[in-house]
């Protein structure tokens, strides 16, 4: 019997919610893969603290994105779901590959620049920096063979590829070299005012964010307020049309309808029909997801014993592959 290729990703818990682009985006997807691969999915919580965070707020967004992954469809039972720092493999293999890292390397990440200059150097950690090199080890620990990202990860899973052809040569045969599946441009979910730019849980209006623990009446305040244009047309072109076209984006997948389908459906008859539709979508699809989670989150106990042994499954594979890790660079390894 051939085994399923594994399959790694992850998000931080940066928010109370995810959104809707983290939903249509990433868990969607997800969902879809984990039928057809070992899959691994991750709360990144290492990652979100390479800018400052409250330390219970931190734990309550971790179990949050938690329940949200469970509720959106993300079966923890066949799938592996566990929270980043519960297996610390992590953080050794990042050191470890810190070392076969070059300053140059790192410092051409486009996502740290932008970031950066944005921040300012004083503002912007080391752990910033090195943070696709922690990336490259939350892959390379389970032997990745795929990896689910949108464009804006794309230079991080090169560098993880080149991180792994790197040692492998220096060490010997010790990692898997992970493929990249770059999400379609039609999944990517822009800000309801400014879609011009991809929706975000630091977007610069929470009109502009919806959240999949938003209430009915929030998502149909914020879809009826949405950008469009002047013109009235339904109809899908990013560069004239950026705003249409991006709810076209969540009607569609939301529907499973063609884009072509939902022209032909609402010729003639304007905006206020299309929207109030798109709304009738998105609340079908984001309540049952709302009260999952919510249910969820009122037993915490049972929710932190199933991300603790889910963490026990993904630790069997992380150890082992550290441990060959450090036969091979030579460390001395301590009596049993």
């Amino acid at each position: 019997m051939t085994s399923l290729p594994r399959l790694y990703s992850g998000m931080q818990p940066s928010a109370d919610s995810l959104h809707a682009g983290n939903y249509i985006g990433a868990l969607l997807q997800w969902k879809e893969l984990q039928s057809s691969h070992d899959a691994l999915f991750s709360v990144v919580d290492m990652h979100a603290i390479t800018v400052p965070q409250d330390p219970a707020e931190l734990r309550e967004k971790t179990r949050r994105t938690a329940a949200q992954y469970i509720a959106a469809g993300i079966d923890p039972s066949s799938s592996t779901l566990y929270v980043q720092s519960h297996v610390p493999a992590h953080a050794e293999l990042a050191w470890v590959l810190n070392t076969i890292t070059g300053f140059g390397e790192a410092g051409r990440m486009t996502q740290f620049k932008d970031k950066s200059k944005k921040q300012g150097a004083d503002a912007t950690s080391v752990g910033l920096f090195t943070y696709p090199v922690l990336m490259a080890a939350d892959i390379l620990l389970y032997q990745t063979e795929v990896v689910p990202v949108g464009d804006d990860q794309k230079q991080h899973v090169e560098l993880t590829r080149d991180l792994a052809t790197r040692f492998n040569a220096r060490f010997g045969e010790t990692f898997t070299v992970p493929e990249p599946v770059i999400q379609k441009e039609t999944a990517r979910i822009y800000d309801l005012q400014n879609p011009g730019s991809k929706m975000s849980k630091s977007g610069e209006s929470p009109a502009g964010i919806l959240w999949l623990m938003d209430e009915p009446g929030a998502i149909k305040k914020k879809i009826m307020r949405a950008v469009t244009d002047d013109d009235g047309v339904v109809r899908f072109d990013r560069a004239e049309k950026p705003g249409v076209s991006n709810l076209m984006t969540m009607f569609q997948v939301l529907s499973g309808r063609s884009l072509a389908e939902i022209e032909d459906a609402f010729a003639g008859r304007g905006y206020g029909d299309f929207k109030k539709e798109l709304v009738e979508l998105v609340v079908s699809e984001f309540s049952p997801i709302r009260e999952r989670a919510t249910a969820l989150l009122d037993d915490p106990a049972e929710l932190d014993r199933l991300l603790a042994g889910n963490a026990e499954r993904a630790s069997a594979i992380a150890d082992a592959t550290l441990d060959t890790v450090y036969d091979r660079i030579g460390f001395l390894r301590r009596a049993r």
